[in-house]
């Protein structure tokens, strides 16, 4: 349920959710506002979506959750992995929701069960992942589930000549 109780269905993605997929992340870059990558960047067919969405579908250490309103995806949290045996106990994690159902609660409620998920899987003991020092609506959800910030990259992000963020790394253990 969010914050005005709409009611939210989580999954498990599949190789179907691929267009829903494709169509969140070209709403998300075209915003071009929190993300590294922008809309002109973004060349990504729905085809190759369904053949990344299967890599994580296949890798018991990776997931893609969706949330659903009414039967459509209306956002989505991915965990990778790391293929090097030192790092195999970490991943990171990204997440986007369509602007319309922002401020909702759906951002915590992928997250949530992110975490449980990395609970569940032994191998997992440590999420990490990468935010922009200007989305502080993202930074205060992280914060509020125990994540911690690790590192800074300064000035890691151009917007513009004289406008940049820091790279925030967030991490937390499971």
């Amino acid at each position: 349920m969010t914050k005005n109780n709409t009611q939210v269905s989580l999954r498990t993605g599949k190789l179907d959710d691929a267009k829903a997929v494709f169509e969140i992340q070209s709403e998300v870059f075209s915003e071009n506002k929190y993300m590294v990558t922008v809309s002109d960047e973004f060349e990504e067919s729905t085809e190759q979506l369904r053949n990344w969405i299967q890599s994580i579908v296949e890798n018991e250490k990776e997931t893609i959750i969706v949330a659903e309103i009414q039967g459509n995806v209306i956002g989505f949290v991915v965990f990778r992995s790391k293929n090097s045996k030192r790092l195999a106990h970490t991943g990171h994690f990204f997440i986007m929701i369509k602007k319309k159902y922002r401020d909702m609660g759906i951002g915590k409620l992928l997250i949530t069960e992110l975490l449980n998920w990395a609970e569940q899987n032994s191998s997992i003991e440590k999420i990490s992942l990468g935010v922009l020092s200007t989305n502080h609506r993202a930074i205060a959800l992280y914060k509020s589930m125990g994540f911690i910030e690790e590192g800074r990259k300064i000035k890691e992000i151009k917007f513009s000549e004289d406008s940049y963020a820091d790279d925030i790394l967030m991490s937390k253990f499971v």
